[in-house]
């Protein structure tokens, strides 16, 4: 079996402009964007007191380039978790367990979760129980699959997978973490009669060592209810990953899309969703973009003052 390896991209990140330029320019993926101005007024509420986390991939040029200065950054727009998004060789962010976890700690930032990618032909035990400890001495709740490549999105590979992460989920509950899944939009495409997450994923993975962080933008691109989908599998949905999309079209089920939007200035209705958010057993809420510091900053603000207000 393969080793366990991070996101392919994860370290495939824009060479251009230093970090201190991203931060000033409020875009950490691309170029072009006009400098935004500070909000004239502090917000009345701490933000933090919303408990929302940050998938650090959105930020991901930026964290290559100094972790420390773009947590920093985290921190200050109000976010109070974070979720890994770089695991490798034992290190998150070229970091060891107890030195990341200090300089989130410093910083008051919680790690929450962290992705990491399990391939299609496996994990050896050994390996699995590598990434746990690893994970535990973090401190992270969860640990969880990001990504299937596209190769593998196939029946066969399906059925193998599962059951190489209900095995990783048991080693991972030993250690005091939660395995989880986060989904795309191809997890819905029909194969033959067969739509893989209902008729595989959920009903094969055991839901007591693996939970779902469920996508609301790739769940909204693949024609999918949300509501419905917690009232069908009460319980199995505790990370909720908040990501908007500008337009509503026709279904697809290939991950390719250039309308994700900041929470709150799209078409995915949140209110909606989140009243359902006990049906769905959702403990955490995790902002993702792709990718911008002005992004996550309006997403906290529309968070804060519509949808959660």
């Amino acid at each position: 079996m393969e080793k366990l390896q991070s996101r392919k991209n994860f370290l495939k990140v824009a060479g251009a402009g230093s970090l201190g330029a991203i931060l000033l320019s409020g875009n950490s993926c691309g170029t072009g964007a006009q400098p935004v101005a500070e909000e004239a007024a502090a917000p009345v509420v701490d933000p933090k007191s919303f408990n929302l986390g940050l998938q650090l991939y959105t930020i991901r040029d930026a964290m290559e380039k100094d972790p420390v200065l773009a947590l920093t950054e985290v921190s200050k727009i109000g976010y109070k978790y974070i979720e890994l998004a770089n695991y490798a060789d034992g290190k998150f962010y070229g970091f060891a367990p107890t030195e990341f976890k200090k300089i989130a700690a410093d910083l008051g930032l919680e790690i929450l979760s962290s992705h990491t990618q399990v391939e299609a032909k496996g994990i050896t035990l050994e390996n699995a129980q590598k990434m746990a400890e690893d994970h535990a001495v973090l401190g992270t709740k969860y640990c969880v699959q990001p990504w299937i490549n596209a190769e593998d999105r196939n029946i066969d590979s399906y059925h193998k997978m599962i059951a190489d992460w209900n095995k990783v989920g048991e080693i991972m509950k030993a250690q005091g973490i939660k395995f989880g899944y986060h989904n795309h939009n191809f997890e819905f495409a029909n194969i033959n009669g067969v739509v893989p997450y209902y008729d595989i994923f959920l009903k094969e993975m055991n839901p007591e060592v693996i939970t779902m962080e469920i996508d609301l933008f790739w769940l909204n691109k693949a024609g999918q209810n949300a509501v419905e989908l917690f009232n069908k599998y009460p319980g199995r949905f505790e990370i909720f990953h908040l990501k908007d999309g500008y337009t509503s079209e026709t279904p697809f089920f290939e991950p390719v899309s250039v309308d994700m939007a900041p929470v709150g200035e799209g078409v995915v209705n949140f209110k909606e969703i989140l009243a359902a958010k006990e049906v769905a057993g959702m403990k955490y809420m995790i902002v993702e973009q792709d990718c911008s510091f002005t992004d996550i900053k309006t997403s906290m603000k529309n968070l804060t003052t519509k949808v959660l207000a």
